[in-house]
């Protein structure tokens, strides 16, 4: 089969490099990709925003099915636009994608159908926003309505911080924002949960907690995601059930309503506040750095199993997966969140050990003539596989201090929640 991935993070890599494993490969096409994807795929540089131009390079290839990594052209309605072209294309619809699309959708939803989640209210004029703060408990929580790349997320102490907030996202900080969020600050851990889905049948793809700030500790800044460990030390029996039951199935009801159904990953990112699940968002996609933690734990063929979502088969699919724990640290430039050079080399790659459980994928990063250069605020992630997590974290530092990059900085706290309680 010829494939096609769409993106250039290090989750279009792990995609891409965990398919590649399939014998039912013939040819993967990466577009655009990244350093990393160009080992295992042919990049392509394409617009991936521009659904003509796509299509266009998909005709001509012959590409047999699409698979969407981020969720911009999700959101802005590209598998309904190749379906509608006869295309196969793993990935939820325009519809369904706005419960990432729009977080002001999704917490219509959940009012609807009864989905624990913060308490919240949506303001559209900057004024009406910031009075409403003047008569809050503090911390409160202060969103983007539309799509930040998983930055428009405010935790704010006091007044002043709130305001600052209103103030960033009304003024365009995450791009135009007609509506923010005001949310109820809810004082539990975080846990990411993923599921599969064909549109009538879903199952459970891993789970996971994703480190957002860019400082030890939890501190500082938002990020895109720092690292992360799988599975969640939270998860069990009881609370799958509840999540499942009050979160995740209600919510596919209410998709029902709207005359769409779910294909592709779902990912709820959820506070745990004493054993029970509130729903925080939803991404219609894989988590970054998420799905780097979680693909290589799957013993199963990844190609088949989104094949049978494709087709609508996925009752018959069975998921194995490895008895391992995962831990993913990500290496970034110097001053991310914020400004960070660009076009800076990166040496010493042949130094890193790299195996059945140490792996490493590539974000932030471009191949020019014979070496590679970092391009991006995220540039690579590192993954080891352990019965141990403090050994996966010990694994992922050597590879690191072989690495030597001194234009770079990442978390050494990864998991250390669980490592070090």
């Amino acid at each position: 089969m010829k494939i096609a991935i769409l993106g250039s993070g290090g989750r279009e890599h792990s995609l891409t490099y965990t398919i590649s494993k399939s014998k039912k490969i013939k040819k993967i096409y990466c577009l655009p990709g990244n350093a990393g994807t160009a080992d295992v795929a042919k990049n392509i540089k394409i617009n991936i925003n521009n659904f003509e131009e796509v299509y266009k390079f998909l005709k001509k290839e012959e590409v047999d099915l699409v698979i969407i990594g981020p969720e911009q052209p999700l959101v802005n309605g590209i598998v309904d636009f190749l379906e509608e072209r006869q295309i196969k294309v793993f990935g939820p619809n325009k519809i369904a994608s706005q419960l990432e699309g729009s977080k002001i959708f999704t917490k219509t939803l959940c009012k609807k159908f009864n989905i624990p989640t913060a308490d919240f209210g949506v303001f559209e004029k900057i004024e009406d926003a910031k009075n409403f703060l003047k008569n809050v408990n503090y911390p409160i929580v202060i969103k983007a309505d539309n799509l930040a790349a998983g930055k428009g997320v405010y935790i704010s102490k006091n007044i002043k911080e709130a305001n600052i907030a209103v103030e960033e996202i009304f003024n365009g900080k995450f791009g135009k924002a007609k509506n923010l969020l005001i949310e109820e600050f809810l004082d539990g851990e975080e846990m990411s949960y993923f599921i599969i889905s064909d549109g009538k049948t879903i199952k459970n793809f891993g789970t996971a907690q994703d480190h957002k700030r860019v400082g030890e500790g939890d501190t500082g800044k938002n990020t895109g995601g720092m690292g992360a460990y799988s599975p969640s030390r939270l998860i069990n029996d009881e609370l799958e059930t509840k999540i499942l039951n009050k979160i995740i199935k209600p919510t596919l009801k209410g998709l029902d309503e709207l005359g769409t159904n779910y294909k592709g990953f779902l990912y709820a990112g959820l506070m745990i506040v004493n054993g029970e699940p509130y729903l925080i968002e939803y991404n219609v996609r894989m988590g970054d750095p998420e799905c780097q933690t979680i693909l290589p734990k799957l013993n199963s063929d990844f190609l088949e199993i989104v094949e049978a979502c494709v087709e609508q088969k996925l009752e018959r699919t069975k998921i194995v997966w490895k008895e391992k724990k995962s831990l993913c640290v990500v290496l970034c430039s110097k001053g991310y969140p914020d400004n960070y050079e660009k076009n800076i080399k990166i040496n010493n790659f042949d130094k890193l050990i790299l195996n059945e459980n140490n792996y490493l994928f590539h974000a932030g990063t471009e191949r020019e003539e014979n070496h590679i250069v970092a391009i991006g605020g995220r540039v690579l992630n590192f993954i080891s596989l352990s019965d141990d997590l403090t050994n996966a974290r010990q694994n992922i530092h050597n590879n690191l201090n072989k690495l030597n990059w001194d234009k770079g900085f990442y978390r050494r706290d990864i998991a250390f929640k669980v490592i070090n309680k």
